[in-house]
């Protein structure tokens, strides 16, 4: 049985995995390989808040959800890994540090950095070396789009006494 901290860490990974799924799914800028959107942010956001595991599937999760919402299946299995990996480097790299805005964006950068080389990997074996090169430039602005709205949300997040708790574990 779930104590109360289990609980409230179930239904907030479960709120931050809807958050991630719309906004990945609903801000949507297209693009060759896919589509730009600001569900970066929020997946950079459940490593730092829920933790490496509960962050993990709760990014991974939302994200997985989003692509499948989006109509793009063929990218769901592999963004379920990507985001759920790029959550617990963020998670780490959180945690390991300061636990402050710039840990968040060292979080963001290194999140970025597995998103990019990832995507890379996928679209490789799926359009080959060309296709795959041309995403990474989309990649890139994505990343930078999440980092900037992640380490803008985080100072605010930081002051829900509920949602420091968890950050602060």
């Amino acid at each position: 049985m779930m104590n109360s901290k289990q609980l409230k860490r179930f239904i907030t990974a479960s709120l931050m995995a809807a958050f991630t799924c719309f906004a990945t799914y609903i801000i949507r800028i297209p693009s060759p390989t896919g589509y730009i959107h600001p569900g970066d942010s929020f997946v950079i956001l459940c490593g730092v808040i829920l933790g490496p595991l509960y962050g993990a599937l709760s990014a991974g999760i939302g994200s997985l959800l989003a692509d499948l919402l989006a109509g793009y299946p063929q990218y769901a299995a592999a963004t379920l890994i990507i985001k759920a990996l790029t959550a617990l480097a963020a998670s780490f790299i959180y945690r390991c540090f300061k636990r402050s805005l710039l840990s968040v964006i060292a979080a963001g950068v290194a999140g970025g950095i597995l998103v990019t080389l990832g995507y890379f990997c996928v679209e490789y074996f799926m359009y080959g070396f060309g296709g795959a090169l041309s995403g990474v430039p989309l990649n890139t602005v994505q990343n930078m789009f999440g980092i900037v709205l992640s380490a803008a949300l985080y100072p605010l997040l930081n002051k829900i006494p509920q949602v420091k708790e968890f950050m602060s574990e």
